[in-house]
């Protein structure tokens, strides 16, 4: 079996790169001329260049594929909207339409829990837990990261009706090695160096990275066509995760937890500080600030047989240790 996989030099992407040439499987890496190639170093893949606004170079790539693994997206919420569409929706379509003219068997498109929106106004501060029915509820210029998930969902769907067989997978917050763009382990390194003295109400869902990889494996062999599998662990407050992060790394955790009613007055100052200095939060993050982000995890659980998971705490070790060896952490 041949398999492409997009996004293949990220954090997600390299991942299930692994997994499948561990497994057995042939891969061919798609990357933009560009990427860093660091976590692909050792795998015996083929590459194939190109980008997901060049439909003819998604057409060369999937010649002679069996499955995609579609983990390329533009990362951070915080992009130019127009590259933010340009990439995540636009390229993910030019995806579909290259896998279905090359009669690709099946597709596993990497979406996020972001895609789902936030907890209905009623359960924002209550352990509500959002599961794979429940759809976009957030105004886009608030979350454009989790819209254009969103809208990228919307073209699997369609290409699903048009007879592709497609499933979707949705990551929590993903922690280990490997997190070379910072996405979620961003968090951990402000932590470790002591910028975040204090935490925020509401909560979040992390799992590891390698059951993530784990679990686009088992969609590929057990998801059903044009359905969503939810791909989280632990339901855990920002106090307990900043807390486990902060005993890691031998570090004092945060002793004051913000209320909300404080969040709207620090909107102006954290856009402010976003532009000019690396925080982990932006202004427009605080607009789904206070949340509690808890995920039902059953789906995956029991159809995609995603039981046994890494413990959170061994993710953020993992995180830790990477971040140090490869001196992102000093």
């Amino acid at each position: 079996m041949l398999a492409l996989v997009t996004g293949s030099t990220g954090f997600i992407g390299s991942h299930i790169c692994q997994a499948l040439v561990t497994q057995g499987t042939q891969v061919r890496a798609f990357h933009r001329p560009g990427s860093p190639l660091t976590l692909l170093e050792g795998l015996p893949v083929e590459h194939a260049v190109g980008d997901l606004t060049d439909a003819a170079s998604l057409e060369s790539a999937m010649q002679g594929v069996d499955v995609v693994f579609h983990a390329a997206a533009q990362l951070g919420s915080h992009k130019n909207p127009d590259q933010i569409y340009n990439i995540t929706v636009q390229g993910t379509r030019h995806v579909l339409e290259a896998a279905f003219h090359a009669k690709v068997k099946r597709i596993v498109h990497t979406s996020s829990v972001a895609a789902l929106g936030v907890p209905p106004q009623k359960h924002l501060n209550s352990p509500y837990l959002l599961d794979e029915r429940y759809t976009w509820n957030f105004k886009p210029e608030w979350w454009r990261y989790g819209y254009a998930k969103y809208l990228a969902e919307l073209e699997v769907q369609s290409a699903v009706a048009k007879g592709l067989d497609a499933v979707i997978v949705n990551p929590t917050i993903v922690l280990g090695a490997g997190d070379i763009n910072r996405i979620s382990g961003d968090i951990v390194i402000h932590v470790a160096k002591r910028h975040i003295p204090v935490s925020i109400e509401g909560g979040l869902n992390a799992i590891h990275i390698n059951d993530v990889a784990r679990g686009h494996l088992a969609a590929l062999e057990r998801g059903r066509c044009g359905e969503r599998n939810i791909l989280g662990n632990q339901n855990m407050t920002h106090h307990e995760f900043l807390s486990a992060i902060a005993s890691v790394a031998s570090v004092a955790p945060p002793l004051i937890k913000l209320p909300i009613w404080v969040l709207p007055f620090l909107v102006y100052p954290l856009s402010l500080g976003h532009t000019f200095f690396h925080l982990p939060l932006a202004g427009s993050d605080l607009h789904r600030a206070g949340c509690n982000f808890y995920y039902d995890t059953r789906k995956a659980q029991n159809e995609l047989g995603l039981t046994d998971m890494l413990p959170v705490r061994q993710a953020i070790e993992e995180t830790l240790a990477w971040y140090k060896k490869t001196g992102i952490l000093k």
